[in-house]
């Protein structure tokens, strides 16, 4: 197995889906930049977070949240296209989304303190307080 870490920004609010055996997986897009200049690019990572975890940072994982990313890597082919696919193991929030929905949408209230929605199964802290 492959393993990965990228940074980049959420494409779109992660979605939460359950498989037929009742399984949650939590599924969002990561846009990683390379290069500089006229040579700058984008690849896009298709990112899946199984089980409770996934359903706890559903409300944190929106458009262009900041993160970084490990877990394995995979590639896969659809229609012609080659997909990367990571199986996500570790999420670091490096910033939160601005201005869209309430407070616990963006994981503070308005004095910025961190609310009782967290709890301590999301096992890693962010510069921004305990996840």
């Amino acid at each position: 197995m492959q393993k990965i870490t990228i940074t980049g920004n959420v494409g779109k609010d992660a979605t939460l889906a359950s498989t037929q055996a009742g399984k949650q997986v939590l599924s969002f897009n990561v846009g990683s930049q390379q290069g500089y200049g006229d040579r700058a690019s984008t690849n896009w990572f298709r990112c899946s977070l199984w089980g409770d975890r996934g359903e706890k940072l559903k409300l944190y994982l929106l458009r262009g949240v900041k993160v970084t990313v490990s877990g394995d890597f995979e590639t896969s082919e659809y229609e012609g296209k080659t997909q990367l696919n990571i199986r996500v193991s570790d999420v670091e929030f490096m910033s939160r989304a601005e201005n869209k929905g309430s407070a616990a949408q963006n994981g503070a209230n308005a004095s910025g303190n961190y609310g009782d929605e967290l709890d301590d199964d999301v096992p890693f802290a962010t510069p921004f307080g305990a996840w």
